[in-house]
């Protein structure tokens, strides 16, 4: 039998260990992540016990009549140990249905977590998501290298690549977040009409939790810096959170020295490096100069789904 218990602030050790075993956790389901921005959510995470063994946890938010995993996260999803069965995990997705319906709520939004993230093979959420009714809503595409056997880069990012070396172009780890989302902001205001989700204070103070999965790495030339981008790094996967290019580190490959160097040397013995996604409006719109640009780098394609599970 399946007992459901909702997460509560003392459960955060036990939470975060569960995550560290788990086949597919990462540190950006571990409490200290999560809570960084619990002001802006309502937190709903549940834990899943079977026989008083922690088997399964879900990363939650509460919306209104919507449970989503969850609404602060790139993804969520099951997170779930390495010893659970497929019939299991059949359990928790019934008992969890039952719950949602007792407590109110009408829908599961479902962010699936791709599985470039996965330790050890981890589909059984998506065969209960198939048996319990749920419809795909939502699908991005990202654009991912799978570093032991990488494609080379196109002519193009070749000669960016040249082209930055010729310009004394230095790339080196930063810590100077704040120039960072300085150059960031800017960027995004002026081809995007956008503004980045964190603040220079936010992504230090995850910097300074997670040292070994938060890094930032810049192009300088001298003390300016021209381009940078900010990686997300765990066991499997170098992800590339935040991208920002100066108009000048445009002119020079800035940031073409920069991904050469992260792909092809610092992160060349990782198994996947992801650029992100570059779809817009729920998935159907391809921003086609976004994703020629990854693919170029040898980005080929990996999906980000949502489901959604009506009660």
């Amino acid at each position: 039998m399946v007992f459901i218990y909702k997460y509560k602030a003392e459960n955060s050790i036990i939470w975060d260990r569960f995550i560290d075993s788990s086949k597919n956790g990462t540190f950006m389901l571990k409490r200290a992540y999560m809570d960084y921005h619990s002001n802006r959510f309502i937190d709903n995470s549940l834990m899943f016990y079977i026989d008083e063994k922690l088997v399964a946890v879900l990363p939650a938010s509460k919306h209104n009549t919507q449970i989503r995993s969850h609404g602060g996260l790139t993804y969520g999803g099951l997170i779930m140990s390495k010893k659970i069965m497929v019939q299991q995990v059949l359990d928790i997705f019934d008992a969890l249905k039952s719950y949602l319906k007792e407590n109110g709520f009408e829908s599961l939004l479902y962010k699936r977590i791709p599985n470039i993230y996965y330790r050890y093979p981890s589909d059984e959420d998506l065969y209960a998501l198939f048996r319990c009714g749920a419809n795909l809503i939502r699908r991005d595409i990202s654009s991912t290298i799978y570093l032991p056997s990488k494609i080379n880069f196109s002519e193009r990012r070749k000669r960016g690549c040249k082209h930055a070396v010729k310009n004394n172009i230095e790339v080196r780890q930063s810590f100077d977040f704040e120039r960072y989302i300085e150059l960031l902001t800017d960027v995004l205001k002026k081809y995007h009409n956008a503004i980045p989700v964190h603040t220079a204070s936010e992504l230090q103070s995850l910097a300074n939790n997670f040292p070994e999965n938060i890094k930032l790495y810049a192009a300088y030339s001298g003390n300016r810096m021209l381009a940078g981008v900010i990686l997300y790094v765990t066991e499997t996967v170098a992800h590339a959170q935040y991208i920002a290019n100066s108009d000048e580190g445009r002119c020079i490959g800035a940031l073409d020295c920069i991904f050469d160097f992260l792909i092809n040397n610092q992160f060349s013995m990782i198994e996947y490096f992801d650029f992100g996604i570059s779809t817009e409006n729920a998935g159907l719109y391809l921003n086609d100069g976004l994703i020629t640009q990854k693919q170029e780098f040898g980005g080929r394609g990996i999906s980000y789904d949502f489901y959604e599970l009506k009660v």
